[in-house]
């Protein structure tokens, strides 16, 4: 299913770079060559650009209920193609095939959310202070929206900017993630099939500061959304800020996962191991500070090296994780630890490569659990995107709930405990964008919104309703009537 030579879509149309160069997508489960994608540069993002900005008036003026039905058939073809959709996902990431299915089922429901807010795309109603005056807001497309997003769930990333941005009647450009080309690419195709106007949507690959940043520099992008790390975020916010383009961040994390001494440990360990294990740990949601009460130390954490142990690396559906997604990655991560361990850290299970014959010229990080690093630790403060957490004690639940909160980020935290005062308590102090009891850090719903406080976004959220607020405009409308003309 994936195309040797994967294009940009432009205006509707399937076209190269204009340089003619291409970048090299290489298997993260293999290390063999995948794919070649086409390398844009800014001269082809201008070209995108420039079919987003001709195209958008007559679909702004599109009713939204019309917007709406074509998004929705773009949504019925996603369920046509879910099992190509999902096979390139499981493909160009190393997941399992039926874990591409399954995020592609999270993009369709997304998509279906959105396509839907075509006929509820609310402004409203009040009263005004003054005699024979009626007041009104109603929402304005923002105009071209540049989209860049990450790697770590392509398709679900890709449905959870394009639809809002097109259901509030924006063109949008979408930057592709570099590791996954072909998924933006098919999305693209889908959207072609299903009668989406050209120019519309228009989807470029390259790599971030050869396409990227002259999207966010382009000066007819007027609202660009970004996924990401913090610091690549920060230059975002730092470019667009010349020319007060509107921005959306939703960037790293860090997140906490408190286990107290009255928790299900059961329960408690499956969903730490999910929380920083599943998809290889690449989830901006991942939990990888586990915070841990010292009555239940020793005991919580024997469970999760045995655990640990039973974890198979692969991709298939019987593995627990797969790769990360390149080696560029992997060094980082491998190099993090190794600094960790000479500042006096401690490794419980796993820290290197793997290196069984059928994983060792992939891209796999083994499961690491490691203890004996100060909260301070650059370890402890820097987002790895891996399959890493770093445990520690604490005497009790204040200082759990100041451990947690001790965090340059600030995106998920979870807290497992049979307390309702306990669950309570924590929800409403823990500084974060999303709480949660007695599950994991991630799993977040694409009705509800979603994004951080600190260093893991600006304060925008998407998904949900709160996305309208992020690709559209309120006008306040006043009208006047003349009581001499009745």
């Amino acid at each position: 299913m994936i195309p040797e030579r994967i294009l940009n879509w432009i205006n509707g149309e399937e076209v190269p770079a204009e340089s003619g160069e291409w970048l090299e997508k290489y298997d993260p489960h293999t290390g063999d060559l995948q794919s070649h994608a086409a390398r844009s540069r800014e001269v082809d993002i201008s070209a995108a650009v420039e079919a987003g900005k001709r195209a958008q008036p007559a679909w702004a003026d599109t009713p939204p209920v019309q917007r709406g039905l074509i998004l929705h058939r773009i949504v019925r073809l996603m369920q046509d193609y879910q099992q190509d959709i999902g096979d390139i996902v499981a493909a160009e990431t190393g997941k399992g095939p039926t874990a591409g299915y399954g995020e592609t089922g999270g993009a369709i429901q997304c998509g279906l959310f959105y396509a839907s807010e075509g006929q509820r795309l609310y402004g409203k109603t009040t009263t005004s202070g003054v005699e024979n005056k009626y007041a009104m807001t109603v929402r304005m497309p923002v105009g071209v929206a540049g989209l860049i997003i990450a790697a770590n769930t392509p398709i679900a990333n890709v449905a959870w900017k394009v639809f809002p941005a097109l259901i509030c009647g924006n063109a949008a450009v979408l930057k592709a993630a570099e590791d996954t080309p072909a998924t933006a690419w098919m999305f693209g195709k889908i959207a072609k099939e299903a009668g989406l106007p050209n120019g519309v949507l228009n989807i470029v690959q390259g790599y971030g500061p050869e396409a990227g940043q002259p999207l966010v520099e382009h000066p007819d992008v007027d609202i660009i959304s970004f996924t990401g790390s913090t610091s690549v975020g920060k230059l975002v916010q730092r470019l667009a800020a010349d020319r007060l383009a509107k921005v959306s961040l939703e960037l790293g994390g860090k997140n906490p996962l408190v286990v107290c001494d009255d928790a299900d440990l059961d329960n408690a360990a499956r969903w730490v191991l999910l929380s920083a294990f599943s998809n290889a740990g690449q989830r901006c949601a991942a939990g990888s500070r586990i915070i841990i009460f010292v009555s239940v130390y020793d005991e919580f954490v024997e469970m999760l090296i045995e655990r640990s142990r039973q974890l198979r690396m692969g991709n298939t559906d019987n593995d627990d994780l797969g790769p990360v997604i390149n080696e560029r990655q992997l060094e980082n991560m491998l190099e993090a630890v190794k600094i960790a361990k000479g500042e006096g850290a401690r490794i419980l299970y796993g820290g290197e490569r793997a290196t069984q014959p059928d994983l060792a010229s992939g891209y796999y990080m083994q499961p690491t659990l490691m203890d004996n690093v100060e909260p301070k630790a650059e370890i402890s403060c820097t987002e790895l995107f891996g399959p890493i957490a770093i445990l520690y004690r604490v005497a009790g639940f204040d200082e759990a709930l100041a451990l947690a909160n001790d965090s340059p980020y600030g995106l998920t935290s979870c807290i497992h405990t049979r307390s309702i005062h306990r669950a309570m308590r924590f929800t409403e102090k823990v500084y974060t964008g999303v709480a949660v009891v007695n599950a994991a850090t991630y799993g977040s719903e694409p009705h509800m919104p979603f994004g951080g406080t600190r260093s893991s976004g600006n304060g925008s959220r998407e998904p949900g309703t709160e996305a309208l607020d992020v690709y559209s405009e309120l006008k306040d409308i006043y009208i006047n009537t003349l009581p001499e003309h009745l």
